[in-house]
């Protein structure tokens, strides 16, 4: 058999792979540059690592692949879920590196009202169980609020529902945040309004509200969405200020109602629960004075009789002081006797102190006490002769010790001296050597200085061709323009000093009409003055 490669049968052309992938992929965009696909979602794990998506999109019967971008991931107003069924809106395309066709997604949207309806479910039990409905965590709303805070489109009629309510009520101050409700940022710029009322500092600029009022009107449930975002929800319950939610009509309940401290069924009702009417509490706060001043004309009528009555039940002054009168006259007719029986028995005390005295007489006790003092300096004195006597013998072991260690050191310095002695020699001419060492660099270091010092004094820079010029006074000149005309100067350079005058016809001389100095050289130093 022949070995050549057999050539290709007719006009067919060749194709690369790169080229027919390429072509492929040309053809898909060209074909379904926009579709709009319905699907469940399926293999959902969230954004890998550089903030693309990928999942798959399926039905009964087919599967295909998904991809969203980074960049539209963040934009988009429905996320994605395992299980959610959509419908996605893109263009398809071709992946070279696996031969296979996916579409990427621009959008995506709930596939009907049940599935968004299932989406919100799966949202509200989600934040539910992280507590942020719980009915402890709602504040209660302030019974007259001096400043009322409306987040809500300022173009609407809902802002002018609410002010006409409140103006009908109770006016009070109110400061409207402008917000979209409708549309992809509408969540964001709620969530943004609430935190900024939250944010405004007590005794600001801007008066910062008792009670925050969300209002929207009604709409479709798609209309609502952007009060069903997380993102919003999340910003109700964390709100330090109490939050009233008045979004749609009664029969529409959003997410940020559950999350709300108050839920109004309108922006209407809204205004009619945060103040109460102006012309029913003046009635009420009339009627309560008029009761309170005539509770108080009551009361005093009640205590004026009952002060009568008890003064009617108090005894005379005859009364009141007969007992006293009749212990006083008692206490008199005893005391004289009382008064003989505390002298006597003070007496017999004094009889008995004084036989105790005698007893107890300065001479007796001095003499005992001079007993005893004998006594002790006989034992002081014993003592004293025994601790002298243990003194004398300790001294004297002491002193014949000391005699031991002084034979002791003596030879041991002997010792030493002879040692150093030997050493003696050996030290002198290491420090002789040392000495002239040190001698002969501190003479050539003398030497350096003394020709450096020579060539930076004055006498060398003269000798280089310079001159110093001084005036009468001996000042020096540093600039012309110090000179004038007939001036007379002393000059000093290397072979002595003489005297010049100054020619010309000026005061001085400024440095622009200095004569060029034409005797300098070109190259080398130029002139240090």
């Amino acid at each position: 058999m022949d070995s050549e490669s057999p050539k290709p049968v007719g006009n067919t052309p060749e194709w690369s792979v790169s080229d027919l992938s390429g072509a492929l992929k040309r053809t898909l965009e060209d074909a379904f540059g926009f579709v709009r696909v319905r699907g469940e979602i399926s293999g959902y794990r969230g954004p890998v690592g550089s903030g693309h998506v990928y999942f798959s999109l399926k039905d009964a019967n087919a599967k295909i692949d998904a991809v969203i971008w980074k960049g539209v991931f963040g934009r988009l107003k429905t996320r994605p879920q395992e299980g959610l069924e959509v419908i996605a809106t893109g263009k398809i395309t071709t992946f070279a590196g696996k031969s296979s066709y996916q579409i990427i997604i621009d959008s995506i949207e709930p596939a009907g009202i049940g599935a968004l309806m299932a989406l919100l479910e799966e949202r509200r039990k989600r934040l539910a169980a992280e507590g942020l409905f719980a009915e402890e965590r709602k504040q209660l709303i302030p019974y007259l609020p001096r400043v009322i805070g409306v987040v809500t489109s300022p173009t609407g009629a809902v802002i002018r529902d609410i002010l006409h309510r409140l103006e009908d009520r109770f006016p009070r101050h109110v400061l409207v945040w402008p917000v979209r409700v409708q549309g992809e940022t509408s969540a964001a710029e709620v969530a943004a309004a609430i935190a900024g009322f939250n944010a405004l500092p007590e005794g600001g600029r801007i008066p910062r509200p008792d009670v925050i009022i969300v209002a929207r009107g009604g709409g479709s449930l798609e209309d609502l969405m952007g009060f069903n975002e997380e993102i919003v929800v999340r910003a109700a319950a964390a709100s330090l200020i109490p939050l009233v939610s008045a979004v749609g009509h009664e029969t529409d309940v959003t997410l940020i109602d559950h999350a709300a401290d108050l839920r109004a069924p309108t922006p209407t009702g809204a205004a009619e629960k945060v103040v109460p009417v102006r012309a029913e509490l003046m009635s009420l706060v009339a009627d309560l004075a008029r009761r309170q001043a005539g509770a108080m004309r009551r009361l005093s009528d009640r205590r004026r009789s009952d002060l009568r009555a008890l003064a009617r039940a108090l005894p005379g002054p005859e009364a009141v002081l007969s007992g006293p009168r009749q212990r006083l006259d008692l206490a008199s007719t005893r005391l004289a006797p009382a008064l003989a029986a505390n002298a006597r028995k003070h007496e017999q005390k004094l009889g008995l102190a004084a036989q105790r005295l005698v007893r107890q007489s300065p001479l007796a006790r001095l003499a005992a006490l001079r007993a005893r003092l004998e006594g002790y300096g006989r034992v002081l004195a014993q003592a004293r002769n025994a601790a002298l006597s243990a003194e004398s013998r300790r001294i004297a072991d002491a002193r014949r010790r000391l005699q031991e260690l002084e034979q002791r050191a003596a030879k041991a310095l002997a010792r030493g001296v002879a040692q150093r002695g030997e050493r003696l020699p050996a030290l002198e001419a290491r420090l002789q050597r040392a000495f002239a060492q040190s001698l002969l660099r501190r003479r050539e270091r003398w030497r350096s200085s003394v020709s450096l010092l020579a060539s930076l004094g004055p006498d060398a820079v003269l000798a280089r061709g310079y001159a110093l010029v001084r005036d009468e006074a001996g000042a020096l000149i540093r600039d012309p323009a110090q000179l004038r005309s007939g001036q007379a100067l002393g000059v000093q350079v290397a072979g002595g000093r003489f005297g010049v005058v100054v020619a010309g016809g000026g005061e001085g001389l400024s440095r622009s009409t200095r004569p060029p100095r034409r005797d300098l050289p070109k190259a080398g130093q130029g002139d240090l003055f």
